[in-house]
């Protein structure tokens, strides 16, 4: 493009060297015999440390020239042009000695830098995805620990509360009586295949919002000594089946919750759509809790509730003091 003889690609290490040097116009054989390739300092070190383009007509008498290693060969005009956006340098091209015995000019520079403006918007561009990539993997990774606590899990930790119950009763326990857990287990075992098939059905598409609930509700095998009511409508879902999916396994999560530590002997579910939105509250009568005692809606289940709902655009409120039961209340909008 300029009629270099010699023209190499550095990368710079972050350190003040290069990570990365590839060279063009040597032949390999004097490649081999050369002492080291360049480290960093002289005119290389200086575009690093400038952050600009430097054009010498004179190597040899440049002052912040570092010479050059044994064998290699004679060069002695410099073309030097970073490769950048802003403040961030993703490397450098070098140029040495025109085939025509010329010294490098400004059109020479202008087509360079012209250059190495397209190669630092490609190589962001490529970093820029990168990132993405990165990011979508954490964002699935934490997608997948959520459901997998709110799902999956609580289900397995129904089924150990049932169990545990029925060993507690000290009475035997008949094949009857194991019937639930191992539909229970069952459906956890499929639930589980159809995860890592990523073959997840929807099986509230025809359901009614009310027989969704009173299902989830089902599954999680709760102690006869709970009671839990269901009020919700007898109508499909506002939601796509997935949004449905996600919004019920909140609702589980907040069940759940006060299944294990309200002890209380009631909990209601109601759900009712108003102007635009799904609105549910989980009230139980149990001990209830002091907010202020769990800071920054501490524990994964609170944490996955929030951070669930405000995926979707809602909010979560808690209402609940010591001894005076706990409510919580989630709103999403349709």
């Amino acid at each position: 493009m300029v009629g270099a003889k010699y023209a190499a690609l550095g990368i710079p290490d972050g350190q003040g060297s290069l990570r990365y040097f590839k060279v063009a116009g040597i032949n390999p054989e004097v490649m081999e015999h050369i002492a080291h390739l360049p480290q960093g300092k002289g005119l290389i070190g200086a575009i690093m440390n400038e952050r600009r383009t430097l054009l010498i007509k004179d190597i040899h008498n440049n002052p912040r020239s570092a010479g050059f290693p044994k064998h290699h060969p004679f060069m002695n005009t410099f073309l030097g042009v970073p490769i950048q956006i802003g403040e961030q340098l993703f490397g450098m091209f070098y140029l040495c000695d025109k085939e025509n015995g010329e010294f490098f000019n400004e059109e020479d520079q202008w087509l360079v830098e012209t250059m190495a403006g397209y190669a630092a918007l490609a190589i962001a561009g490529a970093e820029l995805r990168v990132q993405q990539s990165r990011l979508k993997l954490l964002e699935e990774r934490e997608r997948i620990a959520m459901e997998l606590h709110d799902g999956i899990i609580q289900s397995l930790y129904a089924l150990g509360m049932h169990i545990d119950l029925l060993r507690t009763e000290n009475k035997p326990i008949d094949g009857e009586q194991l019937t639930p857990v191992i539909i229970g287990l069952n459906e956890v075992i499929e639930d589980i295949r159809r995860y890592i098939l990523n073959l997840r059905q929807q099986p509230n598409r025809q359901k009614s919002i009310r027989e969704c609930l009173v299902e989830m509700v089902e599954r999680l095998h709760v102690s006869g000594k709970i009671q839990i009511m269901v009020d919700a409508p007898e109508i499909t879902p506002p939601f796509t089946p997935a949004t449905f999916e996600a919004i019920c396994l909140i609702i589980n999560e907040a069940v759940s919750n006060a299944v294990r530590h309200a002890e209380a002997s009631q909990i209601q579910v109601h759900a009712q759509l108003v102007d635009g939105h799904f609105n549910v509250c989980i009230e139980d009568n149990g001990k209830g809790f002091d907010m202020g005692a769990i800071p920054n809606t501490d524990g994964l289940g609170l944490r996955n509730i929030h951070q669930r709902t405000r995926l979707y655009g809602g909010e979560v409120k808690i209402d609940t003091a010591p001894e005076k039961g706990t409510k919580v209340y989630l709103t999403i909008p349709t």
